[in-house]
Protein backbone atom coordinates (compact mmCIF):
# COMPACT_ATOMS: atom_id res chain seq x y z
CA UNK A 1 0.00 0.00 0.00
CA UNK A 2 1.53 3.34 -1.09
CA UNK A 3 1.71 6.33 1.28
CA UNK A 4 3.01 9.85 0.75
CA UNK A 5 6.24 11.00 2.31
CA UNK A 6 4.31 13.38 4.58
CA UNK A 7 2.04 10.59 5.73
CA UNK A 8 5.04 8.41 6.43
CA UNK A 9 6.69 11.15 8.48
CA UNK A 10 3.42 11.91 10.31
CA UNK A 11 3.16 8.27 11.21
CA UNK A 12 6.02 8.76 13.69
CA UNK A 13 3.76 10.89 15.96
CA UNK A 14 0.62 10.08 17.96
CA UNK A 15 -2.63 11.66 16.65
CA UNK A 16 -2.96 15.46 16.95
CA UNK A 17 -5.12 17.09 19.57
CA UNK A 18 -8.32 18.32 17.94
CA UNK A 19 -7.32 21.97 18.53
CA UNK A 20 -3.59 21.73 17.79
CA UNK A 21 -3.60 23.28 14.31
CA UNK A 22 -6.13 25.97 15.25
CA UNK A 23 -4.20 26.98 18.36
CA UNK A 24 -0.90 27.02 16.47
CA UNK A 25 -2.39 29.18 13.71
CA UNK A 26 -3.73 31.67 16.26
CA UNK A 27 -0.27 33.07 16.98
CA UNK A 28 0.10 33.84 13.26
CA UNK A 29 -3.46 35.08 12.80
CA UNK A 30 -2.97 38.84 13.22
CA UNK A 31 0.45 39.84 11.89
CA UNK A 32 1.08 43.61 11.71
CA UNK A 33 0.90 45.11 8.25
CA UNK A 34 4.16 45.73 6.40
CA UNK A 35 4.27 49.46 5.72
CA UNK A 36 6.74 51.31 3.49
CA UNK A 37 7.22 55.07 3.96
CA UNK A 38 5.64 57.31 2.88
CA UNK A 39 2.24 56.02 3.92
CA UNK A 40 -0.99 57.15 5.54
CA UNK A 41 -3.15 55.14 7.95
CA UNK A 42 -6.66 55.68 9.28
CA UNK A 43 -7.31 53.72 12.47
CA UNK A 44 -10.67 53.18 14.21
CA UNK A 45 -11.60 51.30 17.37
CA UNK A 46 -15.33 50.88 18.04
CA UNK A 47 -16.97 49.62 21.22
CA UNK A 48 -19.45 47.05 19.91
CA UNK A 49 -21.37 44.05 21.20
CA UNK A 50 -21.49 40.71 19.37
CA UNK A 51 -24.53 41.71 17.29
CA UNK A 52 -22.95 45.00 16.25
CA UNK A 53 -19.67 43.32 15.35
CA UNK A 54 -21.52 40.89 13.10
CA UNK A 55 -23.32 43.79 11.42
CA UNK A 56 -19.97 45.56 10.90
CA UNK A 57 -18.56 42.36 9.41
CA UNK A 58 -21.45 42.31 6.91
CA UNK A 59 -20.74 45.93 5.95
CA UNK A 60 -17.06 45.14 5.37
CA UNK A 61 -18.05 42.15 3.24
CA UNK A 62 -20.34 44.38 1.17
CA UNK A 63 -17.53 46.92 0.67
CA UNK A 64 -15.20 44.10 -0.38
CA UNK A 65 -17.74 42.93 -2.95
CA UNK A 66 -17.99 46.45 -4.41
CA UNK A 67 -14.21 46.64 -4.72
CA UNK A 68 -13.87 43.15 -6.14
CA UNK A 69 -11.88 42.02 -3.09
CA UNK A 70 -12.26 38.65 -1.36
CA UNK A 71 -14.99 38.66 1.28
CA UNK A 72 -14.19 37.96 4.95
CA UNK A 73 -15.13 34.53 6.28
CA UNK A 74 -18.37 34.57 8.23
CA UNK A 75 -16.91 33.27 11.51
CA UNK A 76 -13.45 34.84 11.18
CA UNK A 77 -12.01 37.21 13.79
CA UNK A 78 -9.70 39.09 11.42
CA UNK A 79 -9.69 40.19 7.79
CA UNK A 80 -7.14 41.80 5.49
CA UNK A 81 -7.45 42.63 1.78
CA UNK A 82 -6.45 45.14 -0.92
CA UNK A 83 -9.24 47.53 -1.93
CA UNK A 84 -7.43 49.09 -4.87
CA UNK A 85 -5.90 52.38 -3.71
CA UNK A 86 -5.76 51.27 -0.09
CA UNK A 87 -5.55 48.19 2.06
CA UNK A 88 -8.04 47.40 4.81
CA UNK A 89 -7.52 45.31 7.92
CA UNK A 90 -10.27 44.51 10.45
CA UNK A 91 -10.10 42.59 13.73
CA UNK A 92 -12.59 41.45 16.36
CA UNK A 93 -11.70 41.74 20.05
CA UNK A 94 -13.56 40.95 23.25
CA UNK A 95 -15.50 44.21 23.43
CA UNK A 96 -14.38 46.23 20.43
CA UNK A 97 -13.81 46.18 16.68
CA UNK A 98 -10.53 47.49 15.27
CA UNK A 99 -10.17 48.75 11.68
CA UNK A 100 -7.13 50.05 9.76
CA UNK A 101 -7.11 51.62 6.30
CA UNK A 102 -3.60 51.93 4.83
CA UNK A 103 -2.58 53.86 1.71
CA UNK A 104 0.82 54.54 0.15
CA UNK A 105 2.22 58.00 -0.52
CA UNK A 106 1.65 61.42 1.00
CA UNK A 107 -1.72 62.09 -0.61
CA UNK A 108 -2.64 65.35 -2.27
CA UNK A 109 -0.89 67.37 0.45
CA UNK A 110 2.44 65.95 -0.58
CA UNK A 111 5.41 66.03 1.76
CA UNK A 112 4.33 69.49 2.88
CA UNK A 113 1.28 68.06 4.71
CA UNK A 114 0.87 64.27 4.90
CA UNK A 115 -2.26 64.78 7.03
CA UNK A 116 -4.16 66.75 4.40
CA UNK A 117 -5.69 63.62 2.87
CA UNK A 118 -6.57 60.50 4.82
CA UNK A 119 -6.37 57.06 3.17
CA UNK A 120 -9.43 56.06 1.18
CA UNK A 121 -10.86 59.56 1.44
CA UNK A 122 -13.87 59.86 -0.82
CA UNK A 123 -17.20 58.22 -1.48
CA UNK A 124 -15.87 54.67 -1.44
CA UNK A 125 -15.38 54.68 2.34
CA UNK A 126 -18.49 56.66 3.25
CA UNK A 127 -19.81 53.42 4.79
CA UNK A 128 -17.37 53.87 7.68
CA UNK A 129 -19.69 56.48 9.20
CA UNK A 130 -22.48 53.89 9.28
CA UNK A 131 -20.51 51.23 11.17
CA UNK A 132 -22.44 50.11 14.27
CA UNK A 133 -20.93 50.76 17.69
CA UNK A 134 -19.30 53.76 19.37
CA UNK A 135 -15.89 55.21 18.55
CA UNK A 136 -13.44 54.91 21.43
CA UNK A 137 -10.31 55.72 19.44
CA UNK A 138 -9.67 57.26 16.00
CA UNK A 139 -6.21 58.14 14.66
CA UNK A 140 -4.78 59.58 11.46
CA UNK A 141 -1.20 58.36 11.17
CA UNK A 142 1.45 59.43 8.68
CA UNK A 143 4.74 57.62 8.04
CA UNK A 144 7.52 59.61 6.35
CA UNK A 145 11.19 58.97 5.64
CA UNK A 146 13.80 61.36 7.03
CA UNK A 147 17.54 61.76 6.66
CA UNK A 148 18.36 64.45 9.21
CA UNK A 149 18.91 62.96 12.63
CA UNK A 150 18.24 63.38 15.48
CA UNK A 151 14.74 64.62 14.58
CA UNK A 152 13.81 68.17 15.49
CA UNK A 153 10.28 68.36 16.90
CA UNK A 154 10.01 71.96 15.71
CA UNK A 155 10.14 70.73 12.10
CA UNK A 156 6.97 68.65 12.56
CA UNK A 157 5.12 70.42 15.39
CA UNK A 158 2.94 72.49 13.00
CA UNK A 159 1.36 69.24 11.74
CA UNK A 160 0.37 68.07 15.19
CA UNK A 161 0.68 70.53 18.09
CA UNK A 162 2.99 73.16 19.56
CA UNK A 163 6.20 71.72 20.94
CA UNK A 164 5.10 71.99 24.58
CA UNK A 165 2.06 69.83 23.78
CA UNK A 166 3.94 67.08 21.96
CA UNK A 167 4.52 63.59 23.27
CA UNK A 168 7.27 61.72 21.46
CA UNK A 169 10.52 59.78 21.48
CA UNK A 170 12.86 57.88 19.24
CA UNK A 171 11.85 54.23 18.91
CA UNK A 172 13.38 50.86 17.99
CA UNK A 173 16.80 51.82 19.26
CA UNK A 174 16.90 55.09 17.30
CA UNK A 175 15.82 53.65 13.92
CA UNK A 176 12.71 55.80 13.99
CA UNK A 177 10.70 58.31 16.00
CA UNK A 178 7.04 58.93 16.85
CA UNK A 179 5.13 62.10 17.78
CA UNK A 180 1.56 62.82 18.84
CA UNK A 181 -0.38 65.06 21.21
CA UNK A 182 -3.12 62.51 22.00
CA UNK A 183 -5.79 65.16 21.43
CA UNK A 184 -9.03 64.74 19.47
CA UNK A 185 -9.46 67.28 16.68
CA UNK A 186 -12.63 68.68 15.14
CA UNK A 187 -12.77 65.83 12.63
CA UNK A 188 -12.80 63.32 15.52
CA UNK A 189 -9.28 62.00 14.90
CA UNK A 190 -5.98 62.22 16.76
CA UNK A 191 -2.76 62.63 14.79
CA UNK A 192 0.28 60.38 14.94
CA UNK A 193 3.53 60.93 13.02
CA UNK A 194 6.12 58.17 12.57
CA UNK A 195 9.56 59.07 11.20
CA UNK A 196 11.41 56.31 9.39
CA UNK A 197 15.17 56.62 9.54
CA UNK A 198 16.01 52.99 8.91
CA UNK A 199 13.03 50.91 9.94
CA UNK A 200 12.11 47.84 7.94
CA UNK A 201 8.53 47.61 6.63
CA UNK A 202 7.81 45.04 9.32
CA UNK A 203 9.19 47.35 12.04
CA UNK A 204 7.08 50.24 10.79
CA UNK A 205 3.97 48.05 10.93
CA UNK A 206 4.76 46.71 14.38
CA UNK A 207 5.53 50.13 15.84
CA UNK A 208 2.36 51.60 14.34
CA UNK A 209 0.43 48.69 15.85
CA UNK A 210 2.01 49.30 19.26
CA UNK A 211 1.23 52.99 19.20
CA UNK A 212 -2.43 52.68 18.17
CA UNK A 213 -2.92 49.80 20.63
CA UNK A 214 -1.34 51.87 23.39
CA UNK A 215 -3.87 54.63 22.77
CA UNK A 216 -6.81 52.24 22.35
CA UNK A 217 -6.04 50.34 25.54
CA UNK A 218 -5.44 53.63 27.36
CA UNK A 219 -8.98 54.73 26.49
CA UNK A 220 -10.48 51.35 27.34
CA UNK A 221 -8.70 51.33 30.69
CA UNK A 222 -10.05 54.79 31.49
CA UNK A 223 -13.64 53.58 31.05
CA UNK A 224 -13.38 52.38 34.65
CA UNK A 225 -12.34 55.76 36.05
CA UNK A 226 -15.77 57.50 36.06
CA UNK A 227 -17.24 54.37 37.67
CA UNK A 228 -14.53 54.48 40.36
CA UNK A 229 -15.30 58.11 41.15
CA UNK A 230 -19.02 57.38 41.50
CA UNK A 231 -18.32 54.32 43.64
CA UNK A 232 -16.32 56.36 46.15
CA UNK A 233 -19.43 58.28 47.25
CA UNK A 234 -21.50 55.07 47.42
CA UNK A 235 -18.82 53.32 49.48
CA UNK A 236 -18.58 56.26 51.90
CA UNK A 237 -22.34 56.04 52.51
CA UNK A 238 -22.18 52.29 53.13
CA UNK A 239 -19.17 52.69 55.44
CA UNK A 240 -21.07 55.23 57.54
CA UNK A 241 -24.12 52.97 57.75
CA UNK A 242 -21.90 50.01 58.68
CA UNK A 243 -20.22 52.06 61.42
CA UNK A 244 -23.66 52.90 62.85
CA UNK A 245 -24.77 49.27 62.69
CA UNK A 246 -21.63 47.93 64.38
CA UNK A 247 -21.87 50.60 67.06
CA UNK A 248 -25.48 49.59 67.74
CA UNK A 249 -24.38 45.96 67.80
CA UNK A 250 -22.25 46.56 70.91
CA UNK A 251 -25.19 47.64 73.07
CA UNK A 252 -28.07 45.93 71.22
CA UNK A 253 -30.60 44.13 73.39
CA UNK A 254 -31.87 40.70 72.46
CA UNK A 255 -35.16 41.99 71.05
CA UNK A 256 -33.24 44.51 68.85
CA UNK A 257 -30.97 41.93 67.22
CA UNK A 258 -33.37 40.75 64.43
CA UNK A 259 -33.86 44.34 63.16
CA UNK A 260 -30.12 44.94 63.33
CA UNK A 261 -29.47 41.74 61.38
CA UNK A 262 -31.90 42.95 58.70
CA UNK A 263 -29.91 46.21 58.42
CA UNK A 264 -26.65 44.33 57.93
CA UNK A 265 -28.24 41.99 55.39
CA UNK A 266 -29.45 45.00 53.43
CA UNK A 267 -25.92 46.49 53.48
CA UNK A 268 -24.48 43.18 52.27
CA UNK A 269 -26.97 43.08 49.39
CA UNK A 270 -26.16 46.66 48.36
CA UNK A 271 -22.44 45.94 48.55
CA UNK A 272 -22.82 42.83 46.39
CA UNK A 273 -24.82 44.84 43.85
CA UNK A 274 -22.08 47.50 43.67
CA UNK A 275 -19.35 44.90 43.19
CA UNK A 276 -21.23 42.96 40.53
CA UNK A 277 -21.86 46.19 38.63
CA UNK A 278 -18.19 47.20 38.47
CA UNK A 279 -16.12 44.05 38.88
CA UNK A 280 -15.77 43.35 35.15
CA UNK A 281 -14.91 46.96 34.30
CA UNK A 282 -12.23 47.22 36.99
CA UNK A 283 -10.70 43.86 36.05
CA UNK A 284 -10.69 44.87 32.38
CA UNK A 285 -9.07 48.21 33.24
CA UNK A 286 -6.23 46.45 35.05
CA UNK A 287 -5.65 44.17 32.05
CA UNK A 288 -5.75 47.06 29.57
CA UNK A 289 -3.33 49.09 31.71
CA UNK A 290 -0.92 46.17 31.72
CA UNK A 291 -1.16 46.02 27.91
CA UNK A 292 -0.45 49.76 27.66
CA UNK A 293 2.73 49.36 29.71
CA UNK A 294 3.77 46.34 27.65
CA UNK A 295 3.31 48.22 24.36
CA UNK A 296 5.42 51.10 25.67
CA UNK A 297 8.17 48.64 26.66
CA UNK A 298 8.09 47.17 23.16
CA UNK A 299 8.63 50.62 21.58
CA UNK A 300 12.12 50.82 23.13
CA UNK A 301 11.71 54.56 23.29
CA UNK A 302 14.51 57.01 24.05
CA UNK A 303 14.05 60.60 25.19
CA UNK A 304 14.12 63.57 22.83
CA UNK A 305 15.18 66.62 24.77
CA UNK A 306 12.27 68.82 25.77
CA UNK A 307 9.49 66.28 25.04
CA UNK A 308 7.47 64.00 27.24
CA UNK A 309 8.05 60.36 26.40
CA UNK A 310 5.08 58.06 25.98
CA UNK A 311 5.90 56.42 29.32
CA UNK A 312 6.02 59.76 31.13
CA UNK A 313 2.67 60.77 29.69
CA UNK A 314 1.08 57.49 30.75
CA UNK A 315 2.60 57.55 34.22
CA UNK A 316 1.45 61.14 34.77
CA UNK A 317 -2.08 60.79 33.34
CA UNK A 318 -3.15 57.16 33.24
CA UNK A 319 -1.34 55.68 36.24
CA UNK A 320 -3.14 57.86 38.86
CA UNK A 321 -6.52 56.92 37.39
CA UNK A 322 -5.62 53.24 37.52
CA UNK A 323 -4.44 53.61 41.13
CA UNK A 324 -7.82 55.15 41.95
CA UNK A 325 -9.59 52.18 40.36
CA UNK A 326 -7.36 49.78 42.29
CA UNK A 327 -8.04 51.66 45.52
CA UNK A 328 -11.81 51.48 44.95
CA UNK A 329 -11.56 47.75 44.20
CA UNK A 330 -9.58 47.18 47.42
CA UNK A 331 -12.02 49.33 49.36
CA UNK A 332 -14.97 47.34 48.02
CA UNK A 333 -13.35 44.04 49.01
CA UNK A 334 -12.43 45.33 52.48
CA UNK A 335 -15.89 46.77 53.10
CA UNK A 336 -17.55 43.56 51.90
CA UNK A 337 -15.38 41.55 54.31
CA UNK A 338 -16.26 43.90 57.21
CA UNK A 339 -19.98 43.55 56.50
CA UNK A 340 -19.60 39.77 56.37
CA UNK A 341 -17.79 39.69 59.72
CA UNK A 342 -20.40 41.92 61.38
CA UNK A 343 -23.21 39.81 59.93
CA UNK A 344 -21.58 36.58 61.12
CA UNK A 345 -21.07 38.04 64.61
CA UNK A 346 -24.67 39.19 64.87
CA UNK A 347 -25.93 35.89 63.42
CA UNK A 348 -24.00 34.09 66.16
CA UNK A 349 -25.59 36.31 68.81
CA UNK A 350 -29.06 35.73 67.35
CA UNK A 351 -28.41 31.99 67.29
CA UNK A 352 -27.26 32.01 70.92
CA UNK A 353 -30.35 34.00 71.89
CA UNK A 354 -32.49 31.51 70.03
CA UNK A 355 -30.77 28.63 71.80
CA UNK A 356 -31.39 30.29 75.20
CA UNK A 357 -35.04 30.76 74.31
CA UNK A 358 -35.28 27.15 73.19
CA UNK A 359 -33.63 25.97 76.40
CA UNK A 360 -36.07 28.04 78.47
CA UNK A 361 -38.96 26.64 76.47
CA UNK A 362 -37.74 23.07 77.02
CA UNK A 363 -37.39 23.75 80.76
CA UNK A 364 -40.94 25.09 80.81
CA UNK A 365 -42.20 22.04 78.91
CA UNK A 366 -40.33 19.75 81.30
CA UNK A 367 -41.97 21.42 84.30
CA UNK A 368 -45.36 21.12 82.65
CA UNK A 369 -44.72 17.44 81.96
CA UNK A 370 -43.79 16.86 85.60
CA UNK A 371 -46.94 18.62 86.75
CA UNK A 372 -48.99 16.60 84.30
CA UNK A 373 -47.36 13.42 85.63
CA UNK A 374 -48.22 14.31 89.20
CA UNK A 375 -51.74 15.20 88.15
CA UNK A 376 -51.99 11.91 86.27
CA UNK A 377 -50.80 9.97 89.31
CA UNK A 378 -53.37 11.81 91.43
CA UNK A 379 -56.08 11.02 88.91
CA UNK A 380 -54.98 7.37 88.82
CA UNK A 381 -55.25 7.14 92.64
CA UNK A 382 -58.69 8.70 92.55
CA UNK A 383 -59.65 6.37 89.73
CA UNK A 384 -58.58 3.32 91.74
CA UNK A 385 -60.61 4.53 94.73
CA UNK A 386 -63.68 5.24 92.58
CA UNK A 387 -63.51 1.90 90.75
CA UNK A 388 -62.95 0.06 94.06
CA UNK A 389 -65.94 1.87 95.56
CA UNK A 390 -68.24 0.85 92.69
CA UNK A 391 -67.06 -2.78 92.62
CA UNK A 392 -67.36 -3.13 96.43
CA UNK A 393 -70.84 -1.64 96.19
CA UNK A 394 -71.72 -4.33 93.65
CA UNK A 395 -70.32 -6.96 96.02
CA UNK A 396 -72.56 -5.52 98.75
CA UNK A 397 -75.61 -5.66 96.48
CA UNK A 398 -74.78 -9.24 95.52
CA UNK A 399 -74.47 -10.20 99.23
CA UNK A 400 -77.84 -8.60 100.00
CA UNK A 401 -79.39 -10.58 97.16
CA UNK A 402 -77.93 -13.83 98.47
CA UNK A 403 -79.13 -13.00 101.99
CA UNK A 404 -82.71 -12.61 100.67
CA UNK A 405 -82.44 -16.05 99.10
CA UNK A 406 -81.58 -17.51 102.48
CA UNK A 407 -77.80 -17.62 102.29
CA UNK A 408 -76.31 -16.74 105.59
CA UNK A 409 -74.00 -13.87 104.69
CA UNK A 410 -73.56 -10.42 106.15
CA UNK A 411 -73.39 -7.81 103.33
CA UNK A 412 -71.34 -5.33 105.37
CA UNK A 413 -68.78 -8.02 106.22
CA UNK A 414 -68.62 -9.14 102.59
CA UNK A 415 -67.97 -5.54 101.47
CA UNK A 416 -65.27 -5.06 104.07
CA UNK A 417 -63.48 -8.24 103.05
CA UNK A 418 -63.77 -7.30 99.33
CA UNK A 419 -62.29 -3.79 99.70
CA UNK A 420 -58.54 -4.74 99.91
CA UNK A 421 -58.88 -7.48 97.31
CA UNK A 422 -60.71 -5.26 94.81
CA UNK A 423 -58.37 -2.31 95.43
CA UNK A 424 -55.31 -4.50 94.81
CA UNK A 425 -56.73 -5.93 91.59
CA UNK A 426 -57.75 -2.48 90.27
CA UNK A 427 -54.33 -1.00 91.08
CA UNK A 428 -52.66 -3.94 89.27
CA UNK A 429 -54.88 -3.40 86.24
CA UNK A 430 -54.08 0.37 86.07
CA UNK A 431 -50.35 -0.38 86.40
CA UNK A 432 -50.51 -2.88 83.48
CA UNK A 433 -52.34 -0.35 81.30
CA UNK A 434 -49.74 2.36 82.04
CA UNK A 435 -46.86 -0.04 81.25
CA UNK A 436 -48.49 -1.00 77.92
CA UNK A 437 -48.83 2.68 76.94
CA UNK A 438 -45.20 3.39 77.88
CA UNK A 439 -43.98 0.51 75.71
CA UNK A 440 -46.08 1.75 72.80
CA UNK A 441 -44.17 5.10 72.94
CA UNK A 442 -40.77 3.42 73.24
CA UNK A 443 -40.23 3.96 76.94
CA UNK A 444 -38.77 1.16 79.01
Amino acid sequence: MKTSEATGLRGTLPPDHALRQRLNDEVHARPPERIVAPARVKFLALIADARQRQAAWAMIAAAAARQGAPAPEANAYHYSADFGDYRIKAEFHTEFLRLKIIASGYGRGGAADPFLESPGEGADIAWLADLPGETICAIHAAVISVRAWPPSPDAFAHWIAPRDGLVGATISGGAGAAFTDLRIRDDGFERLLILDRGLSPGQVGRNLQRLVEMDTYRMLALLAFPIARRRMADLTTIEQELAGATSALVSAKEDQEPALLERLTDLAARMENLQSGSQFRFAAAASYYELVERRIDELREERIEGLQTFREFVERRLAPAMRTCRAVTDREETLSARISRATELLSTRVELSSQRQSHALLDSMDRRAQLQLRLQETVEGLSIAAITYYIVSLVGKAAEGLQVEGVRIEPALAMGVAIPVVAALVALGVWNIRRSVAKAFGKH
